[in-house]
């Protein structure tokens, strides 16, 4: 990264700069210099000089005091804050494991909104305040939020930003990289999300990528050698509570994979959006279940219990509410499946809290009915009890009398599961064959209406 900030110096020094304000041919002179993703006039000396000012005032979180607070900036303001960011060093470039630890522009308050921001490098960018900084006041908070309404954001690479409650309605994010970032509550009513990626992404493969198309189009010598990042996968991105409506596109977002993790959407406010069009059979768990999983928090260090119960409450949460999204529009079998995961979750939650009777039943409803979300299970349980019962009825006559064939020992268990048995023989009803007929209605009786409570929740979506 350092060496190839040194090379666009140096040809920005060679290449003499544009003397008219034509864009097209600075977007040429940037091209030479490396610089693809600009594309605008640089800002003359006296809009340097204010964007300066501003750059260096000392954020306040109390008085909302930051260092673009209510100010109006353009592709061109931004672009130049991006090209000089920490004395010139320039945009954090996410693959470079060596920018770790740094921040990208801070843009708190900033006024970007209609702007158009596609492609830019806004890596890190700081658009809110950050878990640390959240324990204020409404008012506060909403001082820090970003103004990216109706902002174009097609390919705008927005790995690990931070934009909590961002101002982003009628934005455009297509395509765009929002790896790692967080947009809690963040606001995204009538933007368009087509083809965003909100999943986790392993940084290797980004840079493989990369490398690939740098060599395809000619700006990266075929065969050249770059230092590949260490092997690091960037979180989902978090979607908790964010504000979506009828107009929000969600159209081919790529919400992650099971390998890298999925979008986290707890108290998401979903509204009317249209769920319809995002492609749930690739959604195996949410990232919240994913999250709540793990031994260890983001750092590496082992959840206490108040942690972990606090994960599996948020993903029992969010299944449900995704549940009920869908179960709204229509989508019964995506819902089943969330709704599904959520029980599984909640179980979990009792094994933490050692609730042990209250697990042990829902682990019985897991086992003979899959919560009611797997009527094949009421099945299966029904064939297994009449032929156990059908087993031990030939045995026990065959040895205690009367005698039964197998055919007859299938019958009396048919019967006596569905409460109208009938005694051959004479039989008393102390005898063995008459106690376990009676137990075997019992079970009957439990696994009736859990079928009828299966069939209902799964065909009628009761």
């Amino acid at each position: 990264m350092h060496e190839k900030k040194d090379v666009s110096i140096a040809t920005q020094q060679q290449n003499p700069r544009p003397q008219t304000r034509e864009r097209a041919a600075w977007k040429a002179y940037w091209e030479e210099c490396g610089l693809h993703w600009r594309t605008e006039p640089e800002i003359d000396e006296n809009r340097q000089a204010v964007l300066s000012a501003h750059r260096v005032t000392a954020p306040d979180f109390d008085e909302g005091i930051y260092p673009f607070r209510g100010v109006k900036l353009d592709r061109a303001d931004v672009e130049w804050l991006l090209a000089t960011h920490e004395g010139g060093r320039g945009p954090v470039d996410i693959h470079d494991w060596q920018q770790l630890e740094r921040k990208g522009i801070d843009l708190r308050g900033a006024d970007l909104s209609g702007a158009n921001l596609s492609h830019l490098p806004l890596a890190r960018m700081i658009g809110g305040l950050s878990i640390a900084e959240r324990l204020r006041p409404p008012e506060i908070k909403n001082r820090a939020a970003v103004h990216l309404e109706g902002a174009i954001l097609d390919w705008t690479h927005l790995e690990e930003a931070e934009l909590y409650m961002a101002r982003l309605e009628k934005a455009d994010l297509y395509h765009a990289h929002l790896e790692g970032a967080s947009l809690r509550k963040a606001h995204l009513e009538g933007a368009s999300l087509r083809k965003a990626h909100v999943g986790g992404a392993s940084i290797q493969e980004e840079y493989a990528t990369r490398v690939s198309l740098d060599e395809h189009d000619g700006t990266m010598p075929m065969g050249a050698q770059r230092t590949a990042p260490p092997e690091r996968v960037l979180l989902p991105t978090d979607l908790r509570a964010v504000f979506l409506n009828s107009e929000t596109d969600l159209e081919d977002i790529h919400l992650g994979t099971e390998q890298y993790g999925m979008a986290r959407l707890a108290d998401v406010h979903w509204n009317d959006v249209s769920l319809g069009v995002v492609d749930w059979s690739r959604v195996k768990t949410l990232g919240d279940e994913q999250k709540a999983r793990k031994e260890t928090d983001e750092m590496g260090a082992e959840k206490d219990m108040a942690t972990r119960l606090r994960a599996y409450h948020e993903a029992v949460r969010a299944n449900r509410q995704l549940a009920v999204a869908l179960q709204n529009r229509g989508l019964n079998e995506e819902a089943a499946r969330f709704a599904f995961r959520a029980q599984l979750l909640q179980r979990h939650v009792l094994r933490l809290r050692k609730k042990w009777g209250a697990y042990a039943f829902s682990l019985f409803l897991e086992m003979l009915a899959g919560y009611g979300y797997r009527p094949a299970r009421s099945l299966l349980a029904y064939l297994i009890v009449i032929a156990c019962f059908a087993v031990t009825y030939f045995i026990l006559g065959s040895t205690a009398g009367p005698h039964l064939s197998p055919l007859g020992a299938l019958v009396f268990s048919v019967t006596s599961f569905h409460g109208r048995g009938f005694f051959p023989g004479g039989i008393k009803l102390d005898d063995p064959i008459t106690v376990l007929a009676a137990l075997e209605a019992v079970v009957g009786l439990t696994i009736e209406i859990s079928f009828i409570a299966t069939f209902t929740q799964r065909f009628f979506g009761k």
